[in-house]
Parts: structure tokens; sequence; C-alpha cells
């Protein structure tokens, strides 16, 4: 794991922003039982935590994509981290809503985005990644030219990486559940036995119980 890795994943396990119950599980919203329940929106009511984030963000889009024009955000979580990195960067910010307003402009882009921009996306979460590839369609609609998509945490399912792959985007995050979970054992958040039962839901997810 990296430094940076291992640091989101000590603080996300801090300040609760994750939390692991490989006994009592979750149920998400398709039905599948999940034994971590993660809340990176808590990230933005710590200064030194969003600091972390929007440093270790702003170092990977300066080392593998120094031509980045615009840093967007996925409304809602992924629009103050996209801020920050946009601080830091000297960059536009924009952020993209799940779906056009219906009211007014209509407008599911806020800000300005010139054609051909070249657009880096942040999200704070990674799970099947759906909702930032539809943000991500509609920017290449508006004439942007995406990137990468990065977020400040990754469950590392297969279903995300499939779904990045048939979109041609890079994916990139500065912790994942693997570190995570490594993380949390060498702090005895979890024992071996729980340990082993999280490593089993990341490879199949629908099967595991």
């Amino acid at each position: 794991m990296t430094e940076i890795a291992a640091t989101i994943a000590t603080d996300l396990l801090t300040i609760k922003a994750v939390t692991l119950r490989p006994n009592d599980p979750f149920t998400w919203a398709s039905g599948i039982h999940s034994p971590i329940y993660t809340d990176n929106r808590l990230t933005i009511s710590y200064p030194q935590v969003r600091q972390h984030i929007a440093a270790g963000i702003a170092a990977v889009i300066r080392a593998q994509y120094p031509e980045a024009q615009v840093i967007a955000g996925v409304a809602t979580a992924g629009i103050p981290h996209a801020a920050w990195v946009a601080q830091i960067l000297n960059l536009p910010l924009i952020y993209v809503r799940s779906k056009p307003k219906d009211h007014g402009a209509g407008r599911q882009i806020e800000g300005v985005l010139k054609p051909d921009a070249k657009v880096v996306m942040l999200d704070d979460l990674i799970s099947t990644g759906g909702s930032v590839l539809q943000a991500a369609k509609a920017v290449q609609a508006a004439g942007g030219d995406v990137l990468a998509v990065g977020a400040v945490f990754s469950y590392e399912l297969a279903a995300a990486t499939q779904n990045f792959a048939a979109a041609n985007l890079p994916l990139f995050s500065l912790s994942n559940y693997t570190t995570l979970i490594k993380v949390a054992r060498a702090a005895n958040y979890i024992d071996d036995q729980e340990l082993a039962s999280l490593h089993a839901w990341r490879e199949d997810p629908a099967a595991w119980a």
C-alpha cells in the first residue's frame, strides 16, 4: 500500500466515515448485503482530513494528468473535494448534476466548459461507478475531453473495473478497500476471521453472507 492510501484509510476509520460490520452487515439499495458502510461526506468537517485528500488528489493529477485544464465535481459529494483540488491546481471548476435542472436554463453542468477542454472528474466514492460515469458522459456530450475519474475511496469491485473499461476511462482513487481492511486489522478494528470475511465480500459481493 502507498503512504497516502494508508493515511486516507486511517483518516476515514478515525473519523468514522467508514464503518466495518462483517457480523452485522448493511443492506445496499441494490439489495446486496455489505460489511462496509462509507460516508465520505463526513470528511468535509475535518480540516486536516480534507487537506490530506485535496493534496493527495492534486498530486496524482500533477503527476499523471498534467494536461488537465478543468476539474469537475460530481454532485453532490464530489463538489467540495473538486473545489479544493481546483484551488490547489489553480484550475477552473465545474460541477455536474445527476440530471439537468427541470427549471431555469435546464443545465446539467454548472460553470464554464470550453470545447475540447481536458477534464478530470472527481467523486467521493466509487462502488460500481454508475453515477460518475453518467456524469462523465454528460461532460463528453457537452464537448469536454474526460481524461480520468478520481475518487477519495474505491471499493475495488469487479463491476467498477468492468464499467470503467467499457467506458474507456481511467480510474484512480487515493485509498481503497484492500488498503483499508489491512489498516483496520493492523489497528485491531477487526480480527483475522473478520478480515477473511471482508476479503470474501470483495471477491463476490452477491454471494457473500
